[in-house]
């Protein structure tokens, strides 16, 4: 009887999920029922998905509202009937339409108008498949309306949107939060009726009994009613079935394009390629994954045509077939990829793809995914209400000002109000705390899975509506569990920035250094595995600027494995992942590694069986199921499961249970010992959502190789490329720093010289108009198009003369030094500015004659070296001279990473420039910190404060700190276990001093010499 039912997905709106709906209708007798969430179909799909669990029939609508103005009830009749209701909704999203007050005519829907509305807009005529809602609150009126005389149109639609007072005023926070107003300011037209309740169903029967032909209506139109979609686990796949449109041109194409790859991919031919090339085909087939393959490669056979870099990861990368198809450049001969991880019989969804593309080029190959298939739509997913964004939005609901809001989302007055400790705040803070509760974990707003496109055999509508975000590709209202749950899986089409700088850089090398452009192939990874010198950078971890491999985990991981070879980075690259850490079995790696013969004494013969190359330890996902199925023997299928929990991918936690009870009874019939059972387990649950597959791993590794070797052989280059395209790991000022130490010269940007980007000629880079954070984009585009017509500029007046602009934004090019060209001072071309600005009347058009320029006598001014390097700071974010130098008082000794060997197991005092923290905790959750910096002679060292340091001594943002600790080493690398930390004041902004001072600071730095500016 209860035909409009709101969930949660009601964005803003509701206050419980769809399961919850299911218990609410099953406590309440009712079987039947209509999901109806306000311009939302994201709960339909598991709502249908779940009712069977509570012994409900799902039926699936749309509530049509303007706003939270209720223009009827879309009900489906059937599947074609949500079809149309979605394709309705979603053609209103994307071209952000008024709904009209009229409702278009279904063929397999039905309609209900809200009484109130069917009065309002005087509404008399009615299709047959459209009906009038009466609520419990409209039967008061009800006996004195025209509309008593339509009695086979009369309908129950009663509404549900609460089920207590506690929902009712989460509804009322969520709609202060939505208009963005105080709680005590919200109208009440737009909140819903507290009455918005389901009764149960006899209630219901008698409040309507005087109207019995009302309950029969309504009845029939539910009976009439019948929605389904496959959830089984033999369901069929709901994507594309086929790439050709037949299934046997669809595999013959696919056993040719495998043939066509072999002489490429195996031109010496090799053992077991052909072996292993039919058993993955024969499954493919006979899983029906052929046309998966087949779009995959369609979609890297564009971006090859157009020259895009993109590297294909993922459980794929396993497969000899995606390596002949070149959708990945992983040899799975090579580094002997389980064949089981990428595919078994027993796993219902297809391998795993996810292809990287360079983020300048990822909306192309998307838009060209959307122009060359049918059916297409980004996946959804849901951003939810958490925790400090609570707070903040109640906060401004109730009134608090800011700083009481940035005090309260902090944190430490939640964790005290589940503890009962609030008394010292006040009432209006407690209820931001207490209400907070309330909302914390529903979902805000939809938003779009980080690179999942759905391609199906079926419109995407026949599943869901669709939204339209700012990118302008249609994205589904569900997430990516209950797609595949319905069958659908994606296609993982990502970005990053590592491929846009070896592109990139590639192209610096072409201007640069033309004459060698064209004598490497960044694509022959053989030649890159083999060469010393890229092995050597690797093993004494010089990787800054490369990948993932540059980060101060890896560099100290890297070190200490001193790995020098493909497959000993493929190793490291899962390695550092957090569950073989936390399993505490890389300290073991290492060792292992390290001594060989330690693998043999220590590790279990069936673990050193079924992983050798790793010495017996678990490192890649796919060593899940090999332990599983061949240490603990159980079924493939099994395994799986127990790899996808260990994923955080698992449907139902009970049958990951299950499994995992298995695991520990075959181990106990086997005849294992309790101890290994509980430390082989306890191994595997540390992988929880960390591991990776090997060939992803593997993936990772060639791209890896990639960036090192342009950094071997153009190292300066490649810095440009890095910097251009959003640096990596650390501030853009540390790659700058490294270029420098490669042997670049730095400059400041220049009118003449620089681009918006950085710009590389022979060693000299000159910073990029994008560094200057207060400079207008506009400006800078109206710089370099002047220049390209006109050519450089000879002067202050020159420029100022062909270029429109403001005396706020020529002060800052003017203050950075970019006309010093000129080799005029720039306190005396800042005067000229102001008198020539001041003088002229500007205008935005060309000039037919030159004009005159007034010779405005200005006395002669100086500038130092000291000024300049705090105005970098003030305008670039950095000083192009070395920080040390800047400071109040020289440091009082030389010491640096050089002489970290000769300290070991002794107490050093050095002093560095902070790079990066990583903040950790113990055990038992105490705080301690990893630190990166750079001494005075531009080399980098680690440091760790343990808690008992940590808690007295804090980082205290960027700059220089002086440490004292001892020198330890751990597997040949070396740190500094501090025991005293002290940051070091900068001198005094002389910009800013009076004269007395600045005078006394120059003549303490030398006569304000602090080093060569650029």
């Amino acid at each position: 009887m209860y035909l409009n039912c709101h969930t949660y997905y009601s964005l803003r709106y509701g206050t419980f999920s769809e399961t919850e709906l299911l218990q609410l209708a099953q406590e309440n007798q009712v079987t039947q029922l209509v999901l109806t969430d306000i311009n939302n179909t994201s709960a339909g799909l598991n709502f249908v998905r779940k009712a069977a669990q509570y012994g409900i029939r799902p039926i699936l609508g749309i509530d049509f509202r303007n706003g939270v103005d209720p223009c009827y009830v879309g009900i489906a009749k059937n599947n074609a009937g949500y079809r149309e209701l979605n394709a309705f909704l979603s053609d209103h999203l994307h071209q952000e339409k008024q709904l009209p007050a009229l409702a278009p005519n279904f063929e397999n829907a039905y309609i209900v108008y809200p009484f109130e509305k069917v009065l309002l807009n005087d509404q008399k005529k009615f299709a047959g498949n459209e009906f009038i809602g009466i609520s419990i609150a409209d039967l008061r009126r009800l006996p004195f309306s025209r509309l008593m005389e339509l009695k086979e149109k009369l309908v129950v639609q009663q509404p549900v949107t609460f089920r207590n007072k506690r929902d009712f005023n989460a509804h009322r926070l969520l709609r202060a939060i939505a208009k963005n107003v105080l709680l005590s300011k919200l109208e009440k037209t737009e909140e819903a009726c507290e009455d918005e309740k389901m009764f149960p169903i006899q209630n219901l029967a008698a409040a309507f009994s005087e109207y019995s032909f009302i309950l029969e209506n309504t009845e029939r139109l539910m009976n009439a009613c019948s929605i389904h979609f496959d959830f089984s686990e033999g369901r069929q796949p709901q994507n594309l079935k086929t790439y050709l449109g037949s299934k046997e041109e669809d595999e013959a194409l696919l056993e040719r394009l495998c043939q066509e790859g072999l002489p490429y991919r195996y031109p010496e031919g090799g053992d077991g390629v052909i072996e292993r090339l039919q058993k993955e085909l024969q499954l493919i087939k006979s899983m029906g994954f052929v046309s998966y393959f087949l779009i995959n490669w369609d979609v890297i056979s564009y971006a090859r045509k157009r020259n895009f870099f993109y590297v294909g990861r993922g459980s794929g990368a396993n497969s000899i077939v995606a390596y002949l198809l070149r959708i990945t450049d992983v040899d799975p001969m090579e580094l002997d990829l389980y064949f089981e991880r990428f595919m078994n019989l027993y796993r219902a969804n297809p391998p795993d793809f996810d292809i990287d593309f360079s983020w300048k080029d990822r909306e192309e190959m998307t838009q060209y995914i959307f122009d060359r298939f049918h059916n297409v739509a980004l996946l959804g997913t849901y951003v939810t209400f958490k925790e400090k964004g609570v707070v903040r939005e109640l906060g401004k609901v109730f009134g608090l000002p800011k700083s009481e809001i940035d005090s309260l989302s902090e944190g430490r007055h939640l964790s005290r109000l589940q503890e009962g400790q609030v008394s010292q705040l006040d009432e209006v803070s407690h209820l931001v705390l207490k209400y907070g509760q309330l909302i914390q974990d529903m979902p805000n707003y939809l938003s779009i899975h980080a690179g999942g496109i759905l391609i199906s055999e079926r419109p995407i509508h026949y599943f869901s509506a669709t939204h339209l975000p700012p990118k302008g590709f249609a994205t589904t209202m569900f997430d990516m569990v209950i797609a595949e749950d319905v069958g659908l899986y994606k296609f993982d089409i990502l970005a990053q920035r590592g491929l846009a700088k070896i592109k990139e850089a590639i192209e610096i090398v072409g201007y640069n250094q033309p004459e060698r452009a064209d004598t490497f192939d960044i694509h022959d990874i053989l030649k890159f595995k083999k060469d010393p010198v890229i092995n050597n950078l690797i093993k004494t971890a010089q990787c800054m600027g490369c990948f993932y491999v540059e980060s101060p985990a890896m560099r100290m991981l890297l070190k200490k494995l001193e790995v020098d070879t493909y497959l000993g980075l493929v190793a490291a690259s899962s390695i550092i992942r957090p569950g073989v850490a936390k399993s505490g079995m890389m300290r073991e790696y290492i060792l292992r590694h390290r001594n060989p013969g330690r693998a043999e004494e220590r590790a279990h013969p069936v673990m050193l069986n079924i992983m050798p190359d790793t010495y017996g330890v678990m490192v890649y996902q796919e060593d899940v199921i090999k332990v599983a199925h061949h240490f603990a023997g159980l079924s493939l299928g099994e395994a799986d499961v127990l790899r996808r929990g260990m994923s955080g991918k698992f449907r139902s936690r009970e049958e990951f249970q299950k499994v995992q009870e298995k695991f520990v009874d075959n181990c106990r019939k086997m005849g294992y010992e309790e101890k290994l059972i509980t430390e082989i387990w306890d191994q595997i649950a540390s992988f929880a959502g960390y591991a990776f597959a090997k060939g992803h791993s593997a993936s990772y590794a060639v791209e890896s190789y990639q960036t090192l070797f342009l950094r071997a052989y153009y190292p300066l280059e490649y810095m440009v490329g890095v910097l251009n395209n959003g640096g990596g790991f650390y501030r853009a000022e540390f790659y700058i720093h490294e270029a420098r130490m490669l042997g670049a010269r730095i400059h400041a940007p220049c009118i003449n010289q620089s681009r918006h980007a950085n710009v590389i000629y022979g060693k000299d880079i000159f910073l990029g108009f994008g560094y200057l954070r207060d400079l207008e984009s506009r400006v800078a585009e109206r710089i370099l198009k002047e220049r390209l017509l006109k050519g450089s500029f000879a002067s202050l007046e020159d420029f100022l003369d062909r270029v429109f602009i403001s005396i706020e934004q020529v002060s800052i090019l003017i203050r950075i030094d970019a006309f010093r060209f000129t080799g005029v001072n720039k306190h005396q071309l800042l005067w000229k500015a102001h008198l020539f600005l001041n003088k002229n009347v500007k205008i935005d058009h060309p000039k037919l004659f030159p004009p005159k320029h007034q010779d405005f006598k200005i006395p002669q001014l100086h500038t130092t070296d000291l000024e300049t390097a705090f105005t970098q700071l003030e305008l670039l974010g950095f000083c192009l001279c070395s920080p040390f130098e800047l400071l109040a008082e020289p440091p009082k000794n030389g010491h640096g990473s050089k002489d970290l060997e000769r300290y070991l197991s002794h107490h050093i005092d050095l002093y560095g420039y902070l790079v990066t923290v990583k903040n950790a905790s113990t055990h038992d959750g105490k705080r301690m910190h990893f630190a990166t910096l750079v001494d005075q002679h531009g080399e980098v060292f680690d440091t760790v404060l343990f808690p008992p340091v940590a808690a007295q001594y804090y980082f205290r943002g960027r700059g220089i700190y002086r440490f004292y600790g001892k020198v330890v080493s751990e597997f040949g690398f070396l740190s500094i276990e501090v025991i005293k930390m002290q940051k070091q004041d900068y001198v005094q902004d002389p910009r800013y001093t009076d004269m007395k001072t600045s005078t006394k600071l120059l003549k303490q730095r030398d006569g304000g010499k602090i080093g060569a500016v650029d």
